[in-house]
């Protein structure tokens, strides 16, 4: 039987459409973004014989497209070509030129990665077949509380891809998502954006870097976005403001200081059902559900200091500090099923309450030294960490039926939210103490050994509130975590690497809500990670890179079918090639591409499925491609492309999320005095698609053809 809602679409009305995306621009003008530039480390030299204060030499070297050194991935300044592991860069220019607007739109532009719509109220990202909702962190530091990121204040987003808890500790099994955030740079740049779109998209940004004096810099970086969705009901109001001060005391010290304050209100849209073994087609504008009572909220007060001292020549030591309060609730009524013998939607609905409070702060020393005329790059450091959580669930009474029917299934639903059984009630504390070491070899220059190790002592406690199965639960683990990797370079420009990692995931869940009177007596997963490719950096800065690799999780529950008890003995294998272009082509051309062709297997059965179960979300092939090319300094154009063959959308794999193709296309043209212009066509040849999901029935539909416009100006 087929249903289609979106054929009975009324007429376009004033606020639609086109329409709709004129009168945003109509009453507002927009700037686009002046290039940010990243600080990770500096050094203070001799500019101020120049009379302007000390030199501040930028490590996170910026280019057009991506960088060409990072601190996140070694903890230490590195080339990208001597990091044995795949990594990609989507620089803060790259996300404005595509308009990116969620993590979910960036990972469809990293090779090897993927996005969970999350419910609705969070990011959850997908990398070599691991989800994750906590593998987020920001210049380093872990940002694991669950909701939706911005890029208001963003310089640029590296995804590295398989497990390095040596550097970033516990989870991160396929690899984390890393924002590096701008910060004053000691130079005069004052730009904001204000963009509409033809679904009704408002958003203001502002990013205002002013030094006050050669020793003391301001930034400040805001947003305010008042958006329409191309999903009916659904619509999204946010704000953030992120003030940050930089203060050189004396030639060889720099303190950072910032605070941000964001707040995310937006539907919880959980998209449409499946019709057998797909999407059920024709709803893609379709709320299923009730959008009043179906909304996510969160407020985030985050501070952050960093410390930065070079204690003798080649020797810093380097702390930073984050404080982070975050207070999230969000609540739904979806689909929960459709039976299309009857033509009805079974809805199910509920609310929890997610508070988190972390404190987490990292030391490092580095060590740049020559011993036994080996050149080396020692790091020693350690980790402390305190989270507090609570989380309280209630399930959804619907009063009003909890089946409405295909043709019409945005209601208005008479609900009382009260507490199952089995509904989440608990308080959580987990602290975290870490040490760990690294040396980067440089025994010959043709060779380069990157050896560490990590001990993490993760103790967590929970205080389970439910009157059945509840009670104190707790658990330490002690996890060592090493890494090696070999880089030789035969060439100046060419790098060939093998590398092996490890990491770790308590059974509490990346998320704390695992931890019972069963799971507080298990062993951690466990991802083992072998991994080999290469780096070329072309002329004109173009960087290739290509990686194979295997990656096992063990350790994962399962049942034993004798004794029924849970065991240790399941087992997932994902392998994979990633190919990478990135950086620029010519002075003229900006190139980001990708291709992986990967798979991810339960290769022993677990309690969520038996062997030889596909990874959900996982396609075997992927594609994504992004150029600029500029024909004159004040007229330029970009065009894309987003490829994916079919995948599972859940661990279930009844339903299949269909294989698909969008095309992207941009123009842009500087106008006099600074003024600048561009339009975004996202989706250009209107493809109807899904490019992920969260349950078998629910399900995202992509955006039909969107025209995004800003107009700019810097001053």
């Amino acid at each position: 039987m087929t249903f289609n809602n979106d054929r009975s679409i009324p007429k376009k009305s004033k606020g639609d459409g086109m329409d709709r995306l004129f009168c945003s621009l109509a009453v507002a003008v927009a700037w686009n973004a002046a290039p940010a530039y990243a600080a990770d480390t500096w050094d203070a030299a001799s500019n101020a014989e120049a009379g302007s204060g000390p030199d501040i030499v930028i490590t996170g070297e910026r280019v057009p497209y991506g960088v060409k050194v990072t601190t996140s991935a070694t903890k230490t300044p590195t080339d990208i070509r001597n990091i044995p592991q795949a990594m990609t860069i989507i620089s803060s220019a790259q996300i404005g030129d595509q308009q990116l607007r969620s993590v979910g739109d960036l990972l469809l532009f990293i090779p090897g990665a993927s996005y969970n719509s999350g419910e609705g109220n969070r990011d959850t990202l997908v990398l070599r077949g691991n989800s994750s909702t906590a593998d987020f962190f920001v210049d380093g530091v872990r940002d694991d509380v669950q909701y939706f990121r911005d890029f208001y204040n963003v310089d640029r987003v590296e995804v590295l891809k398989g497990p390095n808890a040596m550097i970033f500790g516990r989870g991160g099994g396929g690899g984390i998502l890393n924002r590096v955030l701008k910060k004053p740079s000691f130079s005069v740049a004052r730009a904001a954006t204000l963009a509409g779109d033809g679904w009704g998209a408002r958003r203001f940004t502002a990013d205002l870097d002013q030094p006050l004096s050669n020793a003391i810099g301001l930034r400040l970086n805001g947003l305010y976005e008042n958006s329409d969705s191309f999903r009916r009901h659904v619509a999204l109001k946010r704000y953030g403001i992120n003030p940050t001060a930089a203060v050189l005391v004396g030639p060889d010290t720099r303190v950072d200081l910032s605070y941000e304050y964001f707040h995310d209100r937006r539907t919880a849209d959980r998209g449409v059902p499946a019709n057998g073994d797909g999407p059920i087609r024709g709803f893609t504008r379709t709320f299923f559900g009730d959008p009043a009572k179906s909304f996510s909220k969160v407020d985030a007060n985050v501070a952050t200091g960093t410390l930065e001292h070079r204690l003798a020549e080649g020797l810093t030591l380097k702390n930073r500090t984050v404080l982070g309060d975050f207070r999230k609730f969000y609540q739904n009524i979806f689909p929960n099923s459709f039976s299309p013998a009857t033509g009805l939607v079974a809805l199910a609905g509920y609310n929890n309450r997610n508070d988190r409070t972390n404190l987490f702060s990292q030391t490092d020393l580095v060590w740049e030294n020559r011993l036994a005329g080996i050149d080396q790059t020692l790091l020693l450091g350690f980790e402390v960490g305190h989270e507090k959580s609570l989380n309280k669930r209630l399930t959804a009474n619907l009063l009003s039926g909890r089946s409405v029917p295909v043709t019409d299934p945005t209601v208005n639903a008479d609900v009382i939210f009260a507490p199952l059984a089995s509904d989440a009630d608990n308080r959580v504390k987990a602290d975290v103490g870490a040490l760990y070491v690294q040396d980067q070899i440089r025994p010959a220059q043709w060779l380069e050994i990157v050896a560490g190790l990590r001990f993490d002592s993760f103790k967590i406690d929970v205080n389970d509130l439910r009157a059945i199965g509840g009670g104190r639960f707790g658990r330490r683990d002690h996890l060592w975590s090493p890494r090696l990797g070999i880089v030789l370079k035969p060439t100046d420009d060419l790098s060939i690497y093998a590398s092996y990692s490890r990491s770790y995931l308590p059974q509490s869940g990346d998320q704390f809500s695992g931890l019972t009177s069963i799971t507080e007596g298990l062993k951690p997963e466990r991802f083992d990670n072998y991994e080999a490719g290469a780096k070329l950096q072309l002329p004109n800065g173009l960087l290739a890179t290509v990686a194979v690799y295997q990656l096992k999780r063990i350790n994962t529950r399962a049942i034993d079918p004798v004794t029924q008890l849970t065991v240790l003995t399941g087992a997932q294998r994902s392998r994979g090639l990633e190919l990478g272009l990135e950086r620029s082509v010519t002075s003229n051309w900006l190139i980001s591409a990708g291709y992986t062709l990967q798979k991810a297997k339960i290769t022993k059965t677990t309690a969520a499925a038996p062997a030889g179960r596909n990874v959900p979300l996982v396609p075997l092939h992927s594609v994504s491609l992004w150029n600029r090319y500029d024909f004159t300094k004040s007229i330029g154009a970009g065009i894309g492309v987003i490829a994916r063959s079919k995948s599972c959308a859940t661990i279930s794999n009844a339903v299949k999320l269909p294989a698909y193709a969008r095309l992207d296309a941009a123009l842009y043209y500087k106008l006099p005095y600074g003024v600048e212009a561009q339009v975004n066509v996202e989706n250009l040849l209107g493809a109807h698609y899904f490019p992920t999901a969260n349950a078998d029935n629910n399900i995202a539909p992509g955006a039909p053809r969107s025209v995004k416009a800003t107009v700019g100006y810097r001053f």
